[in-house]
């Protein structure tokens, strides 16, 4: 559903010592990204926390008060350092324990004396918590209030993402033009200023790269107002062109 005029924020909250050891390196921070806004939401803030219950809980609670929504990716597994369930339980204030409807999800991959009591832990979930799906391997995440608690593998969460996706309010997308720039930054830096100081509703970029072909710069424009977008972007255009010829005088 799509909400005219109305700017739809979400987080990410990036949970697990294998990412901030470097042993684990994050796969999803980029696609929910991408995947959010290209639906209307606009990803504002990521923090990645350890597998501790007092940074878990702290991090939900600051973040699903700012935001729209919230996205947690790991800590939803069958070990005993998975613990994002019950932390998100806490931050809410609400009880968790062992969801027959995840229990029968798991069943649908299993036999029952195979759920043994650490297969159970992913079963666990906070009370009043709506499922979300997880085609690939059966053990669902959840979404409570404005929290959507995933898996930290890639495939599995992307299929997660996909299950919830259609349940949120998301605002008008942002559009954008990206620009190739020839010129150093520093000889197009004074009048992309001033564009930028003109147009206050369009966000304005200048993008460097070192490529195998040496320097090149990219200035990126993104706005809700597509008629401003181009307005901005031809400026650019033409100073990007102004200034080429000015340095082809000499």
């Amino acid at each position: 559903m799509t909400e005219h005029n109305t700017t739809i924020t979400a987080a990410i909250l990036v949970i697990g010592d294998e990412i901030l050891s470097g042993r684990t390196k994050d796969q999803n921070i980029g696609f929910i990204a991408e995947y959010l806004t290209n639906i209307g939401i606009e990803l504002r803030e990521v923090r990645v926390v350890p597998d501790e219950e007092a940074e878990i809980v702290a991090a939900v609670n600051a973040l699903r008060a700012r935001y729209t929504y919230v996205f947690t990716t790991g800590g939803i597994g069958p070990t005993h350092d998975d613990i994002t369930a019950e932390c998100v339980a806490k931050a809410l204030g609400v009880e968790i324990a062992v969801d027959e409807r995840a229990v029968d999800l798991l069943l649908t991959r299993m036999k029952r004396e195979d759920l043994n009591e650490m297969r159970l832990r992913m079963c666990r979930i906070p009370k009043g918590a709506d499922l979300i799906l997880n085609p690939i391997s059966a053990a669902p995440g959840f979404r409570i209030e404005n929290v959507m608690v995933m898996a930290g593998v890639p495939r599995i969460m992307q299929a997660m993402l996909d299950n919830v996706a259609p349940t949120l309010a998301t605002g008008v997308k942002i559009k954008s033009e990206s620009i190739d720039v020839e010129l150093p930054e520093g000889v197009y830096a004074a009048g992309l200023k001033e564009i930028a100081e003109r147009y206050a509703d369009v966000s304005i970029g200048s993008y460097p790269s070192f490529g195998t072909a040496g320097r090149s710069n990219q200035v990126v424009l993104r706005s809700k107002d597509e008629e401003r977008l181009a307005k901005a972007s031809d400026e650019v255009r033409a100073l990007v062109a102004r200034l080429i010829a000015a340095r082809a005088t000499h």
